[in-house]
C-alpha cells in the first residue's frame, strides 16, 4: 500500500468516525431515558465503530409491529369484556391511594382487580414444581404452562409426566418457553423431543429465527412464569421449570442453588393470569383463543371468606408503551406509610426507583432489601454494589442471603396488607427489555405469609452494615461503577 493510499484511508476513517459521533448525538437521544442515552454516546465516543454495531444490534427496544399490534387487540378484547362488570365487590373499603394505583394498572395493562381469591406462599423448591405437578393430574380441559426456561430433567421429569397423562386423558397442554434461553439450558433437545413426543402444543417465545423471518432485538426476551389449570387454579413467581442448579457445570461446580418463591392461586383471578398467556400464544402462534379456553372471571366462584383476596394481574414488556412494572413499583413506595420490603436477586434501579427508596427512608419509614451475597451474573452483580452505598447512607436495611444459594425470589410489599409477586427484578432489564407478569395483592392474611418468608430470610442470612461496606476495597468498587454505567445500555 503506498503513502498516499494509506493517507486517503486514513482520512476515509476520521470523516466516517466525525460522522458516527454527530449522528449519534442526533438520534440516541431520542425518546430515551438521559441515563441510557449517556451510556450509548459514552461507549460510542469511546469504540466508535463497535460501539454503532452494538447500538444497531441491540439499541432499539421496540418489537415488530405485529407484536405491539396484537397486545392492543388483546388489551381492547380485555376491556370490552371487563367493563360493566364489578369484579371487586368490596372496593369501598379500599383507601384512595389503592383505587388510583388499580386504575393506573388497568390503563396500563388491560386487567382490573378481582375479588375473592385465595393465594398460598411456596417457598420450597421442589414442593412447588410438585404443587404444579398435583394441579396438572386434576386438569380436564386445558393446561398452560408458561416458562422463561423449560428443561426436561430429574427435578422436572414429574411434570412432564404429568402434562403427558393429561393429554392422553384428552386434555389440551400448550407449553410457551423462551427460545434463547430455554436454547442454552443443557438438555433444550430432549426438552423439544419431549414435548413433541407426549403430544404437547408448544412454541418458543421471541424466537430468534431471522432465515424463518423472525427477528427482533435479541436480547428483548419473555421472562414470565405462569401456570394455569382449567383457569381454576394459576401459578406465578419467581421459579423457572429447571432444577434447581439451572443445570450448568459452573453452577454445579460452585455449589449454587437457586432460592425462589411461588405463589399458588384460586379464585377468579386466574383467568386474569390466563389471559397474560393467551396474548403471549396468539402473539407466536397466529392462535387467538377468544371463547374456547379464555375462562370468564364471572365462571369461577368468589371466595367470600374474611380472608379473601382482591388480586390484579399486570403483565408488562416492550409490547406496552409504558414501563408497567416500574410504574407500579414507584407507586407502591411512593404510597407506602409505615414500611417497604423489597427482595430482587438483580436490583439495579433506576434514578427514580433510587429516588422513592430513600425518600421512604427521609419520611422515617422501615426500608429493607433482601439480595444474594454472591451472584451468579458478575456484571449485574456489580452494578446492584455499586448502589448499596447510598442505600445504607440513607438508612435502607440491606440483608445477604447467603451462598451458595442465589436468593432469586421476587416480591415487595408494603406497610401490613398490599403486596407484589411475580417474575419481574427490580432493574432496568426488567422495566424496559423483559416481558414480565406480577400479581398485586391486598390481603392481611397474604402479607402475613409474606412476612414469616422475609423473616425467614433473615435468619438465615445477615445484614450488611455501611461500616462493613466502607472497608471495601477500591478495586470491587471501581467494578461496581463499571458495571453501573454499562446497566445503562438500552
Amino acid at each position: 500500500m503506498s503513502a498516499e493510499t494509506a493517507t486517503i484511508i486514513g482520512w476515509i476513517l476520521v470523516a466516517a468516525d466525525f460522522v458516527i459521533r454527530i449522528t449519534a448525538l442526533i438520534i440516541i437521544p431520542r425518546d430515551r431515558k438521559p441515563t441510557a442515552a449517556m451510556a450509548w454516546l459514552l461507549a460510542i465516543f469511546l469504540i466508535p465503530f463497535v460501539g454503532i454495531l452494538l447500538f444497531l444490534l441491540i439499541g432499539n427496544v421496540k418489537l415488530p409491529k405485529k407484536w405491539r399490534v396484537r397486545q392492543a387487540e388483546v388489551n381492547r378484547l380485555i376491556s370490552e369484556r371487563a367493563e360493566g362488570v364489578d369484579l371487586a365487590p368490596d372496593r369501598s373499603q379500599w383507601p384512595t391511594w389503592f383505587a388510583t394505583i388499580a386504575e393506573q394498572n388497568q390503563r396500563l395493562g388491560a386487567l382490573p382487580v378481582i375479588g375473592g381469591n385465595r393465594a398460598t406462599l411456596i417457598g420450597d423448591y421442589q414442593a412447588s414444581i410438585d404443587a404444579m405437578t398435583a394441579d396438572i393430574e386434576t386438569a380436564e380441559r386445558f393446561v398452560h404452562v408458561e416458562f422463561f426456561i423449560v428443561s426436561l430433567d430429574v427435578t422436572t421429569k414429574e411434570f412432564f409426566a404429568a402434562m403427558e397423562r393429561a393429554v392422553q386423558r384428552g386434555v389440551t397442554v400448550r407449553v410457551l418457553l423462551d427460545h434463547i434461553s430455554t436454547g442454552r439450558s443443557a438438555t433444550h433437545k430432549e426438552t423439544y423431543a419431549e414435548l413433541d413426543r407426549i403430544g404437547a402444543k408448544w412454541s418458543f417465545m421471541l424466537p430468534v429465527q431471522p432465515f424463518k423471518g423472525k427477528f427482533q432485538r435479541p436480547d428483548l426476551r419473555n421472562h414470565r412464569k405462569i401456570v394455569v389449570v382449567d383457569g381454576r387454579v394459576g401459578y406465578t413467581g419467581s421459579q423457572n421449570l429447571i432444577d434447581r442448579s439451572y443445570n450448568s457445570k459452573s453452577n454445579i461446580k460452585r455449589g449454587l442453588q437457586w432460592q425462589e418463591l411461588v405463589a399458588r392461586v384460586t379464585g377468579p383471578t386466574v383467568t386474569a393470569l390466563n389471559a397474560v398467556f393467551l396474548s403471549d400464544w396468539y402473539a407466536e402462534t397466529d392462535e387467538l383463543l377468544v371463547d374456547d379456553e379464555n375462562v370468564p372471571a364471572t365462571a369461577i366462584a368468589f371466595d367470600t371468606s374474611p380472608d379473601a383476596l382482591d388480586c390484579q394481574i399486570l403483565p408488562s414488556g416492550p409490547a406496552f408503551d409504558g414501563e408497567n412494572n416500574l410504574r407500579l413499583f414507584l407507586s407502591l413506595v411512593n404510597a407506602a406509610q409505615e414500611r417497604v420490603i423489597i427482595t430482587s436477586p438483580y436490583f439495579v434501579p433506576d434514578e427514580a426507583m433510587m429516588y422513592a427508596i430513600t425518600s421512604a427512608r427521609l419520611r422515617g419509614l422501615d426500608v429493607q432489601l433482601f439480595v444474594s451475597e454472591i451472584g451468579d451474573q458478575g456484571s449485574v452483580w456489580h452494578a446492584q454494589r455499586s448502589y448499596y452505598g447510598a442505600l445504607l447512607r440513607a438508612g435502607v436495611q440491606i440483608w445477604l442471603y447467603p451462598g451458595p444459594y442465589i436468593l432469586h425470589a421476587k416480591h415487595l410489599s408494603i406497610d401490613d396488607d398490599v403486596a407484589v409477586i411475580g417474575s419481574s427484578n427490580m432493574d432496568i432489564r426488567s422495566f424496559n427489555l423483559n416481558f414480565e407478569v406480577i400479581m398485586l395483592v391486598r390481603g392481611a392474611s397474604f402479607v402475613a405469609d409474606m412476612r414469616e418468608v422475609e423473616a425467614g430470610y433473615r435468619a438465615v442470612g445477615r445484614q450488611l452494615t455501611l461500616e462493613e461496606w466502607e472497608r471495601e476495597p477500591a478495586s470491587a468498587t471501581f467494578l461496581d461503577g463499571i458495571a453501573r454505567l454499562t446497566s445503562a445500555l438500552q
